[in-house]
């Protein structure tokens, strides 16, 4: 099932949907499940007629890419394998885009192996609020973003006894957050891994208060502890992850990497975790402040219309967010909910370098967008791009030297990806 080493677009996506709906009209399906702000099309894909749902949720994240491949993946298997899944009395549904607007803006860059300060030119992060999956956390009731309601209304009717949201990393490993603990998923995830050559990710820096269930999945934590850094507030009970609990159901996030690394899997004790985060900590103060400096520079060259633009709102949020996340690594150096491993403090080191990346590289992009790419380059667009430039160059560089990791294969990520998911059906089909 696997195709060249290039991430599907959103259209190609859905139009191999499409295909295998023509092909096999007497087991596949496809149906508009909503509108995104934009008004491109939300569509789900259901394999089966069983009346036990599986809901594969695909691009959560625009900047992660992945999750369209495996679920193309998963679909051929459904169908390959429908007997299995007649007997199991199964109907598997794709939502096979979930936040089509941000990824279209991903689409921009190489779809297969690039160098990462490549990859950090082309990104778009979208703020937590304009994040389907995340968003109920930031807006208030009534204000609640279309992508979120068609999730929400797709979850209420299909009632599924599991959902489960690809998401990826820049960097890192693999690893797999539950809702609700599924009991022997770390052996087959951690084989899967080591077939694919994958380090299974051991240390999470989104999961560092999350409850173990065995290397490289973690349960997140009772109602009223805290799931994240407090600079990050995550609204457990009202997230589309645990809207499937309303209907007896769990949710699987699966994550896996673009570049790997092993380092995240190392779980020897850190000889002195404290001093290297707060290393960290001051790191991103010093990285915030330089793109606090580049934004108040480039708002200066912006026309009005740029107010509107989500890269804005992305570089904003990213640069409001920088002191207070510093503020957290300094209390995770004077108190850590856990004991610090290797793989903990370079999941963190990696996170610190990762989002002043992604915000330079969302800045650039709007310094481009507004004059067509091209500035005076003795110009203040000059100057900043090309400041914008050395430094989204000298930290992927060094991002990739400090972590020593290497391209994943597409393939790879989406066969890790969908054979998790798969092992997580099983085991919660015995629950």
């Amino acid at each position: 099932m696997r195709g060249p080493d290039a991430y599907p677009t959103v259209s190609g996506v859905a139009a191999a949907a499409r295909v295998l709906t023509r092909r096999h009209p007497d087991l596949c399906r496809m149906r508009l499940a909503g509108e995104s702000r934009a008004g491109r099309p939300l569509w789900l894909l259901s394999v089966g007629h069983g009346s036990r749902h599986v809901l594969v949720v695909a691009g959560a994240h625009p900047d992660e890419q992945t999750g369209g491949a495996s679920a193309l993946w998963l679909a051929e298997h459904a169908v390959a394998d429908r007997q299995r899944q007649a007997d199991a009395d199964l109907t598997w549904d794709f939502l096979l885009c979930l936040d089509p607007d941000g990824t279209v803006l991903n689409e921009t860059g190489p779809a297969g192996p690039r160098p990462p300060a490549v990859h950090y030119r082309h990104t778009y992060r979208p703020a937590p609020a304009d994040q389907p999956e995340r968003a109920g956390a930031f807006r208030a009731p009534g204000d609640e973003l279309p992508e979120t309601m068609a999730l929400l209304a797709a979850i209420d009717e299909l009632k599924p006894f599991l959902q489960c949201t690809l998401h990826g990393t820049d960097v890192g490993g693999g690893w797999v957050r539950l809702t609700a603990d599924v009991p022997g998923l770390a052996e087959p995830f951690g084989k899967y891994a080591a077939e694919l050559e994958i380090p299974v990710q051991t240390g999470a820096y989104d999961a560092l208060h999350w409850t173990g269930s065995g290397p490289g999945v973690f349960v997140r934590p009772p109602a009223g502890t805290p799931g994240r850094f407090t600079d990050e507030p995550e609204n457990a009970t009202g997230s589309t992850w645990a809207r499937p609990h309303r209907h007896g159901g769990l949710t699987a996030v699966v994550e896996v990497p673009m570049w790997a690394t092993r380092r995240v899997a190392d779980q020897d004790a850190h000889p002195g975790p404290a001093q290297a985060v707060a290393s960290l900590a001051a790191r991103l103060r010093k990285d915030g402040a330089a793109t606090a400096s580049a934004l108040d520079r480039a708002w200066r060259l912006l026309s009005p219309q740029a107010a509107h633009s989500p890269l804005l709102r992305g570089v904003e949020q990213a640069v409001g967010a920088f002191s207070g996340l510093a503020d957290d690594y300094e209390t995770l150096a004077d108190a850590s909910p856990v004991p610090l491993t290797m793989a903990h403090v370079a999941a963190l080191d990696i996170a610190a370098r990762r989002m002043p990346l992604r915000a330079s590289g969302m800045l650039l992009r709007l310094l481009d967008e507004e004059r067509g790419g091209e500035g005076d380059p003795g110009g203040d667009h000059g100057r900043l791009r090309g400041r914008l430039e050395r430094r989204i160059d000298s930290g992927a560089r060094d991002l990739l030297a400090a972590t020593d990791a290497h391209w994943v294969p597409v393939g790879d990520q989406a066969e890790l990806q969908a054979r998790t998911v798969l092992a997580t059906v099983d085991l919660t089909s015995t629950r």
